[in-house]
């Protein structure tokens, strides 16, 4: 059987979730001095969820061809997932051009996430466990100042952001160096996610996965428990679980 020595946990949507899209919108229009009534805050701030505008929210209602490209490509580099995201926003009219800018550096501040609620309890007792913890995340942007500003930094051994290495999941190669991150051969990590196509790629490297589901904080208040008890079912020997 399988002993799990390490957790490999994706950032959006499992370890944290970005605000609400209105929220995210009266943000840059206060940082910018922009007035907007709540009728109209509303009706925009959903145009731009349909248009998929808010990174760690909702995919495009429909892509625009010309962005497909960089949709493909988009937490390869820095640049790329900028110009993409500020590119989806363009697809709705906004008061002020220097919007576009606001909202993307919006997403990016420690006050655009929530972590999970059991996200800081489920990390210290893996690391008070001795097990190995990492963050593996596609993403285009340094969330590491996010992670510090909650807390969970305390508990986290590793990251590998897909950016910084110009790949992303679910190509095995991340996986592989997030697993050599921290120091274990992928056997022995379990990777945490909510997407089935790019985490549960994991497995074929050797890695067990687990899927959490991607849904608002307050929905999901223990949604990351189940790591505690397939940790402990796996180094206990398994005890006839699948996963192990």
């Amino acid at each position: 059987m399988t002993t799990i020595k390490g957790v490999l946990f994706d950032f959006s949507g499992t370890l944290m979730r970005i605000e609400p899209a209105e929220s995210w919108l009266r943000a840059a229009l206060d940082a910018s001095g922009t007035a907007m009534d709540d009728a109209e805050l509303a009706r925009t701030a959903a145009a731009l969820e349909r248009a998929g505008a808010q990174p760690g929210g909702a995919s495009p209602a429909r892509l625009p061809a010309e962005l497909a490209g960089l949709w493909e490509a988009r937490d390869r580099d820095a640049a790329r997932h900028r110009a993409l995201y500020t590119g989806l926003a363009r697809q709705v009219p906004l008061p002020r051009p220097e919007l576009y800018d606001a909202l993307y550096d919006r997403h990016m501040t420690p006050e655009a996430w929530s972590p999970y609620p059991d996200a800081a309890e489920v990390l210290a007792r893996l690391h008070e466990a001795g097990i190995r913890t990492g963050v593996l995340s596609n993403i285009g942007w340094d969330l590491r100042p996010v992670l510090r500003a909650h807390g969970l930094d305390r508990s986290l051994d590793h990251c590998v952001l897909s950016f910084e290495h110009g790949i992303q999941k679910p190509d095995p190669k991340l996986f592989a160096l997030a697993c050599d991150g921290l120091g274990l051969a992928p056997s022995h990590v379990l990777m945490v996610g909510d997407d089935r196509t790019a985490d549960g790629a994991a497995t074929a490297l050797g890695c067990v996965y687990l899927p959490v589901d991607h849904l608002p904080v307050e929905r999901r208040p223990g949604g990351l428990r189940p790591v505690l008890e397939l940790v402990g079912q796996c180094a206990e020997g398994g005890r006839g679980t699948s996963h192990c």
